[in-house]
Protein backbone atom coordinates (compact mmCIF):
# COMPACT_ATOMS: atom_id res chain seq x y z
CA UNK A 1 0.00 0.00 0.00
CA UNK A 2 3.21 2.21 0.79
CA UNK A 3 4.81 1.44 -2.44
CA UNK A 4 1.32 2.36 -4.22
CA UNK A 5 0.86 6.00 -2.47
CA UNK A 6 4.81 6.59 -2.99
CA UNK A 7 4.45 6.05 -7.12
CA UNK A 8 1.30 7.98 -6.77
CA UNK A 9 2.90 11.10 -4.95
CA UNK A 10 6.27 10.85 -7.22
CA UNK A 11 3.85 11.26 -10.53
CA UNK A 12 1.91 14.19 -8.71
CA UNK A 13 5.59 15.78 -7.85
CA UNK A 14 6.97 14.88 -11.78
CA UNK A 15 3.44 16.54 -13.08
CA UNK A 16 3.96 19.37 -10.69
CA UNK A 17 7.84 19.62 -12.24
CA UNK A 18 6.60 19.67 -15.62
CA UNK A 19 4.04 22.60 -14.86
CA UNK A 20 7.23 24.38 -13.38
CA UNK A 21 9.94 23.93 -16.10
CA UNK A 22 13.18 21.38 -15.51
CA UNK A 23 15.99 22.29 -13.99
CA UNK A 24 16.38 25.36 -15.62
CA UNK A 25 14.17 26.87 -13.08
CA UNK A 26 16.58 26.34 -10.38
CA UNK A 27 16.93 29.09 -7.80
CA UNK A 28 19.11 31.65 -9.64
CA UNK A 29 22.65 32.07 -8.04
CA UNK A 30 22.67 35.74 -6.95
CA UNK A 31 26.18 37.24 -5.38
CA UNK A 32 27.45 36.74 -2.33
CA UNK A 33 26.57 40.06 -1.05
CA UNK A 34 23.21 40.28 -2.24
CA UNK A 35 20.43 42.05 -0.44
CA UNK A 36 18.14 39.70 1.79
CA UNK A 37 15.35 40.47 -0.45
CA UNK A 38 16.95 39.48 -3.50
CA UNK A 39 18.35 36.13 -1.66
CA UNK A 40 14.94 35.48 -1.00
CA UNK A 41 13.26 36.09 -4.37
CA UNK A 42 15.86 33.87 -5.66
CA UNK A 43 16.11 30.98 -3.05
CA UNK A 44 11.90 31.45 -2.63
CA UNK A 45 9.98 31.84 -5.47
CA UNK A 46 13.16 31.19 -7.96
CA UNK A 47 12.81 34.54 -9.52
CA UNK A 48 15.83 36.62 -10.46
CA UNK A 49 13.88 39.67 -12.09
CA UNK A 50 10.99 41.26 -10.41
CA UNK A 51 10.12 44.74 -9.29
CA UNK A 52 8.83 46.41 -6.14
CA UNK A 53 5.20 46.38 -6.99
CA UNK A 54 5.48 42.58 -7.28
CA UNK A 55 7.21 41.67 -4.17
CA UNK A 56 4.96 43.63 -2.08
CA UNK A 57 1.68 41.41 -3.78
CA UNK A 58 3.49 38.19 -3.78
CA UNK A 59 3.50 39.15 -0.09
CA UNK A 60 0.34 39.96 0.63
CA UNK A 61 -1.08 37.04 1.34
CA UNK A 62 -4.44 37.67 2.10
CA UNK A 63 -5.06 40.28 -0.87
CA UNK A 64 -5.88 43.26 1.23
CA UNK A 65 -3.14 45.20 -0.44
CA UNK A 66 -2.10 45.49 2.99
CA UNK A 67 1.02 43.78 5.35
CA UNK A 68 -0.41 42.66 8.20
CA UNK A 69 2.03 41.50 11.10
CA UNK A 70 1.76 37.92 10.66
CA UNK A 71 2.21 38.05 6.91
CA UNK A 72 5.65 40.20 7.57
CA UNK A 73 6.72 37.29 10.35
CA UNK A 74 5.31 34.80 7.35
CA UNK A 75 7.16 36.43 4.88
CA UNK A 76 10.40 36.27 7.41
CA UNK A 77 9.63 32.43 7.40
CA UNK A 78 8.55 32.20 11.33
CA UNK A 79 5.64 30.72 10.11
CA UNK A 80 7.75 27.67 8.93
CA UNK A 81 8.98 24.59 11.15
CA UNK A 82 12.40 25.52 9.85
CA UNK A 83 11.97 28.43 12.89
CA UNK A 84 9.78 26.81 14.97
CA UNK A 85 12.49 26.85 18.24
CA UNK A 86 12.57 30.42 17.66
CA UNK A 87 11.14 32.18 20.89
CA UNK A 88 7.86 34.55 21.28
CA UNK A 89 10.04 37.45 22.09
CA UNK A 90 12.12 37.37 19.11
CA UNK A 91 9.17 36.89 16.89
CA UNK A 92 7.92 39.84 18.27
CA UNK A 93 10.76 41.83 17.63
CA UNK A 94 11.12 40.51 14.63
CA UNK A 95 7.80 42.01 13.40
CA UNK A 96 8.88 45.31 15.97
CA UNK A 97 11.79 45.98 13.55
CA UNK A 98 9.94 45.80 10.53
CA UNK A 99 7.16 48.10 11.41
CA UNK A 100 9.42 50.08 12.72
CA UNK A 101 11.19 50.56 9.49
CA UNK A 102 8.01 50.40 7.09
CA UNK A 103 5.00 51.83 9.02
CA UNK A 104 5.31 55.55 8.75
CA UNK A 105 1.69 55.91 9.78
CA UNK A 106 2.36 53.91 13.10
CA UNK A 107 -1.31 52.08 12.20
CA UNK A 108 0.42 48.29 12.99
CA UNK A 109 0.11 47.51 9.60
CA UNK A 110 2.41 47.96 6.35
CA UNK A 111 0.23 50.07 2.63
CA UNK A 112 1.10 49.89 -0.90
CA UNK A 113 2.07 53.66 -0.27
CA UNK A 114 4.37 53.07 2.58
CA UNK A 115 5.63 50.20 1.17
CA UNK A 116 6.58 52.40 -1.85
CA UNK A 117 7.57 55.23 0.00
CA UNK A 118 10.38 52.99 2.06
CA UNK A 119 11.85 51.63 -1.74
CA UNK A 120 11.51 54.81 -3.19
CA UNK A 121 13.89 56.37 -0.44
CA UNK A 122 16.51 53.39 -1.75
CA UNK A 123 15.78 51.17 1.04
CA UNK A 124 15.96 47.51 1.47
CA UNK A 125 14.66 44.58 3.89
CA UNK A 126 17.13 43.33 6.48
CA UNK A 127 18.21 40.02 6.78
CA UNK A 128 17.00 39.55 10.42
CA UNK A 129 18.65 36.53 11.33
CA UNK A 130 15.75 34.05 10.18
CA UNK A 131 16.99 32.54 7.04
CA UNK A 132 15.89 33.13 3.77
CA UNK A 133 11.97 33.28 4.86
CA UNK A 134 10.31 30.10 3.74
CA UNK A 135 6.93 30.59 3.63
CA UNK A 136 5.43 27.82 1.81
CA UNK A 137 3.48 24.74 2.60
CA UNK A 138 5.49 21.40 3.06
CA UNK A 139 4.51 20.58 -0.48
CA UNK A 140 5.99 23.85 -1.51
CA UNK A 141 8.98 23.85 0.17
CA UNK A 142 10.28 20.05 -0.90
CA UNK A 143 9.18 21.22 -4.76
CA UNK A 144 11.39 24.24 -4.44
CA UNK A 145 14.26 23.37 -2.40
CA UNK A 146 14.87 19.58 -3.06
CA UNK A 147 12.72 18.25 -6.14
CA UNK A 148 13.64 21.34 -8.68
CA UNK A 149 17.27 20.51 -7.33
CA UNK A 150 17.81 17.01 -7.90
CA UNK A 151 14.48 15.81 -9.39
CA UNK A 152 12.84 15.93 -12.71
CA UNK A 153 10.09 14.88 -14.76
CA UNK A 154 11.80 11.67 -15.88
CA UNK A 155 12.88 10.42 -12.06
CA UNK A 156 11.59 7.41 -11.69
CA UNK A 157 10.66 5.54 -8.29
CA UNK A 158 13.55 4.11 -7.02
CA UNK A 159 15.71 7.56 -7.75
CA UNK A 160 13.63 8.88 -4.76
CA UNK A 161 16.29 7.83 -2.27
CA UNK A 162 17.15 11.01 -0.58
CA UNK A 163 16.72 11.64 3.24
CA UNK A 164 14.32 14.97 2.01
CA UNK A 165 12.58 12.11 -0.44
CA UNK A 166 12.14 9.44 2.38
CA UNK A 167 11.05 12.01 4.83
CA UNK A 168 8.32 13.77 2.83
CA UNK A 169 6.64 10.84 1.58
CA UNK A 170 6.94 9.68 5.45
CA UNK A 171 4.91 12.15 5.72
CA UNK A 172 2.43 11.76 3.29
CA UNK A 173 2.03 7.65 4.73
CA UNK A 174 0.92 9.28 7.69
CA UNK A 175 -0.80 11.51 6.91
CA UNK A 176 -2.99 8.71 4.83
CA UNK A 177 -3.17 6.61 7.15
CA UNK A 178 -4.62 8.94 10.21
CA UNK A 179 -7.01 10.11 6.85
CA UNK A 180 -8.17 6.26 6.99
CA UNK A 181 -8.11 5.67 10.77
CA UNK A 182 -10.69 8.59 10.95
CA UNK A 183 -12.89 7.12 7.92
CA UNK A 184 -13.05 4.07 10.05
CA UNK A 185 -13.74 5.68 13.33
CA UNK A 186 -16.38 7.67 11.32
CA UNK A 187 -18.22 4.73 9.66
CA UNK A 188 -18.68 3.35 13.77
CA UNK A 189 -21.40 3.74 15.05
CA UNK A 190 -20.21 3.80 18.54
CA UNK A 191 -16.46 5.03 19.19
CA UNK A 192 -15.97 3.11 22.90
CA UNK A 193 -12.59 5.24 23.41
CA UNK A 194 -14.36 8.09 22.88
CA UNK A 195 -16.51 6.65 25.91
CA UNK A 196 -15.47 7.79 29.52
CA UNK A 197 -14.03 4.51 31.75
CA UNK A 198 -17.04 5.62 34.29
CA UNK A 199 -19.38 4.89 31.59
CA UNK A 200 -18.53 1.97 29.98
CA UNK A 201 -19.59 -1.99 31.34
Amino acid sequence: MHHLRLAAAATALAGTALAHGDHASQAPLVAADADWMTRHMAEEHHMNAWDAASFFALHDYNGDGLWHVDEMQRTYGLMDESNSGLAQPRRDDVARQLLALLDADADGTVSRAEWDAFIDAGKTLPDLGTGPGHHGDAEYEYEIHHWKKYHDENTKLEDLTHPEDIEHFKKHDEMEDEAERIERLNKMAIVEANIPSKFRR
